[in-house]
């Protein structure tokens, strides 16, 4: 072969061959070095580096027939014989095993990873979230945004090793502003996409998160913030109901009556609330560690050993609750039980339901119970990080969204009154 064209191979099949290639081109064409001296330094290259990490010895022929021979052993492979005409013919193949078969390897793989499209890493990222989660409910929203925000998008067939940072930023952007979406929407839908870049990242997709520095400039859609008439009840609301509790559990001893009435002094998640063992009364507090679920597709509830936050806390028990508690009988492990078996945040709606069918008024659902609770601590100066904790929020800002006013018109009154009236008038 001639050597600018063995030159020529060389470079193309060997970055590091090629370097030299270059470093050396100016002492070639300078007549300091002529083509065949080139071509051989490179070689002695080659066996330098084969002969640093080759560990079966290397036999010459030992007749005129034979050929030079040795084994190769790479990881993972069973060992084979190498075998050539020459010693020169033996360590290229051995430097093309040992270096180029790798290169052609690694890249094989980072052009199978860049054909990684958005909506593939979806499902895989979604399999992936099926075996941490316990809550079908969480995958089924993960279907119904991806179906209505992604699917029609331009992210849908993109691959994902084109994703970068700007790029997606003004996806994003674009998401908001052409389906008008609140914050709170935006933030759900974030969920999808940090969920599925970190997966990516971490299984080696990808080397950078392109979702860590998005930031939305659109303007969100405005909410307006809902009232304390129809998100709490008020006091004189939450007195007329606690009377009709009272009547209804004289009448009937139903469970679902006092753990609608316990609630009003714990604030829990209803899921939470009917979840609720005996062994979970600690002194004055009591453990909260678990959760009801269901599931949307078959209705079936159960019980999960964790919060949907996945932390546990302590809830204060204060006079009246505890007072609630010990006029309960003990039956089962379950604190709240009709005929043996545990009561469901379903029948807990219930009651609510048939109080306001009764009355002829709106029925507030059993999240309202958990903001009267919040509302109520903070009216009556609880400090809105203990609210925080006795919620189980991670973060203030979503206490803050659920304390309201909850007094009557007379009550606030007074306590303006008070607040505002000068001591020397």
């Amino acid at each position: 072969m001639c050597c600018s064209k063995k030159l020529l191979r060389y470079k193309e099949k060997d970055t590091d061959v090629g370097k030299i290639i270059d470093a050396l081109q100016n002492v070639i064409n300078g007549d300091i070095l002529d083509m065949d001296s080139v071509v051989s330094m490179i070689m002695d290259y080659k066996i330098a580096k084969v002969q640093n990490i080759h560990k079966y010895k290397i036999t010459t022929p030992k007749s005129e027939n034979a050929r030079w021979q040795t084994y190769i052993k790479k990881e993972g492979e069973t060992r084979r014989s190498v075998k050539a005409q020459s010693e020169e013919e033996l360590y290229e193949k051995l430097y093309n095993m040992y270096f180029e078969e790798n290169t052609s390897e690694t890249n094989s793989k980072a052009k199978k990873r860049s054909k990684k499209t958005f909506y593939s890493l979806y499902l895989e990222w979604l399999e992936y979230k099926k075996t941490i989660t316990d809550s079908n409910n969480t995958i089924k929203r993960h279907k119904q945004h991806y179906a209505k925000y992604f699917e029609k998008s331009v992210l849908h067939n993109k691959d994902i090793a084109e994703m970068e940072g700007l790029w997606l930023e003004q996806q994003c952007n674009t998401i908001v502003k052409s389906n008008n979406l609140t914050r709170k929407e935006w933030v759900n839908i974030k969920t999808i996409l940090s969920g599925m870049f970190r997966y990516a990242v971490r299984s080696g997709y990808i080397t950078v998160n392109p979702m860590n520095d998005i930031e939305i400039h659109v303007k969100f859609k405005q909410v307006v913030r809902k009232t304390s008439r129809t998100e709490t009840y008020n006091t004189q609301e939450l007195d007329a109901l606690l009377e009709y509790i009272d009547t209804m559990y004289s009448k009937t001893k139903d469970a679902a009556f006092m753990a609608v009435k316990l609630n009003f002094l714990l604030g829990l998640r209803v899921g939470e609330l009917v979840a609720l063992k005996w062994s979970d009364i600690i002194e004055h507090d009591i453990h909260i560690v678990r959760e009801e679920v269901r599931d949307q597709e078959t209705n079936a509830y159960s019980v999960v050993e964790h919060t949907k936050t996945n932390r546990d806390r302590f809830v204060t028990l204060v006079p009246k609750a505890v007072d609630i508690l010990n006029s309960i009988e003990r039956k089962t492990e379950y604190i709240f039980t009709r005929d043996g078996e545990r009561i469901t945040s379903r029948q807990i709606a219930y009651v609510l339901e048939k109080y306001a069918e009764r009355h002829n008024i709106k029925t507030k659902s059993t999240h309202k119970m958990r903001k009267t609770y919040a509302s109520n601590l903070s009216a009556r100066g609880v400090p809105h990080e203990i609210i925080r904790e006795m919620l189980g929020h991670t973060n203030l800002q979503t206490t803050m969204s659920y304390i309201y006013n909850p007094l009557t018109k007379d009550e606030t009154y007074e306590i303006m009154k008070n607040a505002l009236q000068s001591k020397s008038s």
